[in-house]
């Protein structure tokens, strides 16, 4: 048996060699891919700490046990978290890893003369001899080596001439570099994407905000209804400037016979912008064609209907008045209407109901039976007491908890307020003054985002996608041309040989060698039979 010995030990040096050529392979750039793409999962599945505080400490609570070992993991806040970014710069620094060494190979190879002639041609995939009889054109090794490689440049080779032996001359050609520069291009623009989404999730934000016609959004963090920045994000930096919206308009299907008659088919929103420098403009927003200012963009997310109420005390003082957003539900834009009057006089008064756009009720309970303002009807129930609104707890301006409160008007008593047209105003019960519809104006639910990522993502993108077509399309071949004479006299002949050789699948390479073969004829005025 032979004699084995131990392993050599390795060395602090040569294990980080190890390790650094081990993340710096592309299959491993491929798995940290593939891993960044399942760490983000949690932060879909759980609610994360940077947006809402207040749903984190509430699955806490209902999770006593789970909870806490999420919060040690920080699953609520994967993307600031230790082992999301340990895996995004590990990413990073090995496509960085990757793409350098190649690309000063390539940049070298490029500088490196085309390989050295084969002996033997026909070891090959494709290669072919011509035979030309003495006097024919005047031709010679020297000028059959010469115009070979004019036609090799045209054809754009990388070519070198070359003396293989006494008398036999050779020229050796090389093209397709581009491809490797493809490959290349291609992961530098993989460490682009990378760039413009840490940019993004550094530094940027999105915020949501629900606009009444009319009223001026300011960018200031107040002013949203809610607000994501990202985890570097300082609030300060917000740009000040304003949007108003000054009408939005709405385009129905009112073609008759058609499946989707009364169906909303086109929104409008026309706003006036002012940028932090007090200059104004007019802009036209629209369903995925959004408007931008001071380095945000401005996107239309929804719409729905805000009927304006009044509130008014038994002793002529208005308790309320303005519009209220009513959240929408089915084609028809019912909407869910939630009122809290904490002025109200002599008690808190609270409504709930729903806001019909062209209400009936004809046959039974109030419906809409068409989204646009033909009957705009407000059907409401009251309630009164302690909103708890003074307790200092954030509530949903969406939701009223009535459990504790004391019904006035209600639909199973049979006195459910009903506004519309004929009837705008109603006088509520006990003393607690009257309601009133004044009219209806519509709202739009906008999204501001900030992504300074985003025109690096964008050229990242279109380069990748040169590269990758680049590196798809363009082939790497080589060719040799052999040239000798042989023979004396009449029966002089000269032998040119040459040959192709395709680094990796090259379908064509056939077609490449017909192709050499005309254009060496012409090259030569030759009319000639292959051997």
């Amino acid at each position: 048996m032979a004699d084995t010995k131990d392993a050599v030990a390795l060395g602090p040096l040569e294990m980080l060699r190890w390790a650094w050529t081990q993340l710096t392979k592309m299959n491993t750039a491929l798995f940290l891919l593939l891993l960044l793409a399942i760490a983000a999962v949690p932060g879909s599945i759980f609610p994360q700490r940077i947006q809402d505080p207040t749903k984190v400490n509430d699955y806490i609570e209902a999770h006593p046990t789970w909870g806490p070992i999420a919060d040690f993991l920080q699953l609520f806040d994967v993307f600031s978290s230790v082992w999301f970014a340990s895996i995004y710069l590990l990413l990073f620094i090995s496509l960085i890893g990757c793409v350098l060494p190649r690309a000063a190979k390539h940049y070298r190879s490029m500088k490196t003369p085309p390989a050295r002639t084969p002996k033997n041609f026909g070891r090959l995939p494709q290669h072919r001899t011509l035979t030309i009889p003495a006097g024919a054109g005047n031709l010679d090794a020297k000028r059959a080596i010469d115009d070979a490689a004019a036609v090799l440049k045209k054809r754009g080779y990388r070519v070198e001439t070359r003396e293989d032996a006494p008398g036999v001359l050779s020229v050796g050609a090389e093209r397709g570099y581009l491809r490797e520069f493809g490959n290349i291009l291609f992961h530098v623009a993989m460490i682009g994407v990378l760039v413009a989404f840490g940019a993004g999730s550094l530094f940027g934000y999105s915020g949501q905000k629900v606009v009444v016609e009319g009223e001026t959004f300011v960018n200031s963090l107040i002013s949203y209804d809610s607000f994501d920045p990202g985890t570097n994000y300082n609030p300060d930096w917000l740009n000040p400037y304003s949007a108003t919206l000054d009408s939005f308009e709405v385009a129905y299907d009112r073609q008759e016979g058609s499946p989707t008659y009364g169906d909303d088919i086109d929104y409008t929103a026309e706003m006036t912008l002012t940028d932090s420098k007090g200059e104004s403009s007019t802009e036209t927003l629209k369903v995925n064609e959004p408007i931008y200012i001071e380095g945000t963009s401005i996107y239309l997310l929804g719409n729905g209907y805000a009927p304006i109420v009044r509130v008014t005390n038994d002793d002529g003082s208005i308790a309320y008045e303005g519009p209220v957003v009513g959240l929408t539900s089915g084609m028809s834009y019912l909407s869910s209407i939630v009122l809290k009057v904490p002025d109200a006089q002599p008690g808190q008064l609270g409504f709930v109901g729903m806001f019909l756009p062209t209400g009936e009720t004809e046959y039974g309970a109030p419906t809409s039976i068409d989204s646009d303002l033909y009957n705009p009807m407000l059907v409401l129930q009251s309630y009164t007491g302690d909103l708890g609104l003074d307790d200092g707890v954030p509530q949903n301006v969406y939701v009223l908890d009535v459990d504790s409160l004391e019904d006035l008007n209600t639909m199973a008593k049979g006195n459910g307020i009903v506004l519309d047209g004929s009837k705008p105003s109603v006088q509520l019960p006990e003393g607690h003054g009257t309601i009133e519809m004044l009219g209806v104006k519509r709202y739009v639910g906008l999204e501001i985002r900030s992504d300074p990522g985003r025109p690096i993502a964008l050229v990242s993108f279109i380069l990748l996608f040169i590269g990758l077509i680049i590196s798809l399309f363009v082939a790497r071949r080589r060719v040799w041309v052999r040239a000798h004479s042989s023979g004396e006299g009449a029966d002089r002949v000269l032998t040119v040989e040459y040959a192709l050789l395709a680094r990796g699948e090259d379908p064509r390479l056939a077609d490449e060698a017909n192709r050499l073969t005309d254009l060496f004829a012409s090259a030569w005025g030759l009319e000639f039979d292959e051997a």
